[in-house]
């Protein structure tokens, strides 16, 4: 039995590597490994053959909600930047705090984490704040490999930032645990880990600002655009999300992806300029398709290594390898498997590892984010490398990637530290889920 489930992975693997080579996108990659697989347990019967469309098509749906609130996030954003609010806010931190360096790298880390934060996904930050971010902290004085590095580090954490974390969604989904109670969780070591990042990168300076040059070169904001503008639309988001959880049975459950479109709607309405939102929702859903198709993919995925044992033996293979060793290997595993198979790497390596913390009595809630933190890491890693491609491109770095990438080792370190301490002692963190929403 257990060859057999060995010799189904090992033909998953090979499908994988194969498609890969044939320089397949990861979603098609993925797929090939899931049909491989699927074909290779139908030789056995796990699953029969006749049922191997079925497991596909029922694997295509579990995530369906993430799709949702993915991509009414990213509609929501969109509209904040289409209205000329995430230039007015660049342009804002730069004119009142360019003589004040820490308060603007903190105010410039804030605006990169918002966009992830809302959508779970680091490249819509760099893809939405990217450029003026960067042409914010190239002005500050800082040279452009240090700002790649910053770029990429916080646009990673944004997307392990609450309130939309697809990788805590898909273990919660996989695993049957609620996902609430992340707010802190997540929140409060993705603020210290990058303001860490953004004082320790961002510290040195080379030359002095010219105000009145940087402001020329930012993109120009509507004249009626103001602050109010731009906040309302997120107080009416996180005013439902809070009023939901205080009054839990006197306001109706809305969920995430209608507080989006509440939200949405409201920075519509604010914008200053007209927005046509039926080309704006339709160019920015076919920006998503890729992520929408490895949100889908790695359902099917998921589904077929249940059926043919292959998840099953990834949940041995975890629980068998000694607790201190697994620990150490957590910097190893998550990063390289989310450069590999993105957010795939959640659903095969991170749901056996939430079983098996678990088991022992680790905080589950506090374990999932603190994998969260590991994952971002790895989108720097070939063969995907998005964020840190987008990165590079967004900063207008010219040299070496892996110079870029060595640039970044500081961060990375504390940041693997500090989530492998969370795994150690999550059961001692638990008062973070208390005072949680």
């Amino acid at each position: 039995m257990e060859l057999r489930i060995i010799v189904i992975l090992a033909v998953m693997i090979i499908a994988y590597a194969l498609a890969k080579w044939k320089k397949l996108s990861v979603e098609l990659s993925m797929f090939s490994a899931a049909a491989a697989g699927g074909i290779a347990g139908a030789f056995a019967g796990t699953p029969p053959i006749t049922q191997l469309p079925r497991h596909l098509i029922e694997g295509a749906f579990p995530y369906l909600d993430i799709i949702l609130v993915f991509t009414t996030a990213t509609i929501f954003m969109a509209i904040i930047s289409a209205s000329g609010g995430v230039n007015y806010a660049v342009r804002g931190i730069i004119r009142y705090f360019h003589n004040k360096r820490i308060i603007a790298l903190i105010l410039l880390m804030v605006i990169v984490l918002i966009p992830g934060a809302f959508t779970g996904a680091g490249s819509v930050s760099l893809l939405v704040v990217g450029a003026p971010v960067a042409l914010a902290l190239s002005y500050l004085g800082i040279p452009k490999k240090r700002v790649a590095a910053i770029l990429f580090i916080i646009a990673g954490l944004s997307a392990a930032a609450p309130p939309v974390n697809i990788w805590a969604m898909i273990l919660c989904a996989g695993t049957a645990i609620p996902y609430v109670g992340f707010m802190l969780p997540l929140g409060v070591p993705v603020l210290i880990l990058g303001t860490f990042t953004v004082l320790v990168l961002g510290w040195k300076r080379e030359g002095t600002i010219d105000l009145e040059k940087a402001l020329k070169d930012m993109p120009e904001v509507p004249a009626k655009m103001s602050w109010w503008r731009v906040f309302l639309p997120f107080l009416v988001f996180f005013g439902l999300v809070i009023a939901s959880r205080i009054w839990p049975f006197t306001i109706p459950i809305l969920g995430l992806p209608l507080e989006f479109v509440a939200a949405a709607l409201t920075a519509l309405v604010l914008s200053p300029k007209r927005i046509n939102i039926l080309t704006l929702s339709r160019d920015t859903v076919k920006r998503l398709l890729p992520l929408l198709a490895t949100i889908v993919v790695v359902g099917m995925l998921q589904q077929i290594m249940t059926a043919t044992g292959v998840r099953g033996l990834l949940s041995f293979t975890v629980i068998s390898i000694n607790l201190t060793l697994l620990y150490i290997l957590l910097a190893i595993i998550m990063p390289v498997s989310e450069g590999v198979l993105t957010y795939g790497a959640a659903a095969i390596f991170g749901i056996p590892l939430i079983w098996f913390f678990q088991s022992i009595g680790l905080e589950e809630t506090i374990c999932i984010a603190a994998l969260s933190l590991l994952w971002p890491l790895g989108d720097g890693l070939p063969p995907t490398a998005l964020i840190g491609r987008l990165s590079v491109m967004v900063s207008e770095y010219k040299g070496s990637y892996w110079e870029f990438l060595k640039s970044t080792w500081l961060p990375w370190f504390v940041i693997t530290v500090v989530a492998v301490l969370m795994v150690v002692y999550s059961a001692s963190l638990d008062f973070l889920m208390r005072w949680s929403i």
